[in-house]
């Protein structure tokens, strides 16, 4: 089963959609690639969800891609004396390493590694 079509269709698998007769019927349905969250499920589990699309693959003789969803770093800031703030948009907001508690101007940012790779007067988009 090839398709000739100029867009891709990508189905993300979770619990309710990993075996084979939901991956098989989410494919026939028009799905070409696949997305594994490789922070979801253990190793084990996402190798079976591998094996199964292939599976699927020679089974059906049609081509399906896997995209396997890489989690980013996460970086996360120190304490807040008043347990939380809202930043300002436009404000000046300095992240140090200083762990005393954080307040609506400052906060710990326990990473030296970022410090050393910044230059003075760099700026950091925080979301």
């Amino acid at each position: 089963m090839r398709r000739h079509r100029n867009v891709k269709i990508v189905a993300t698998l979770g619990p309710a959609s990993s075996d084979y007769e939901m991956i098989r019927a989410l494919h026939e349905a028009g799905a070409d690639v696949f997305r594994l969250n490789m922070s979801h499920g253990t190793h084990e589990d996402i190798a079976e969800r591998h094996r199964i699309i292939r599976q699927i693959e020679t089974d059906l003789d049609s081509p399906i891609a896997i995209l396997a969803d890489l989690q980013g770093p996460k970086l996360r800031v120190g304490v807040f004396a008043n347990g939380e703030e809202e930043l300002v948009e436009g404000a000046a907001f300095r992240l140090d390493l200083d762990e005393a508690e954080g307040d609506a101007s400052r906060v710990c940012l326990p990473h030296p590694e970022i410090f050393a790779a910044l230059e003075p007067g760099a700026s950091l988009l925080v979301n």
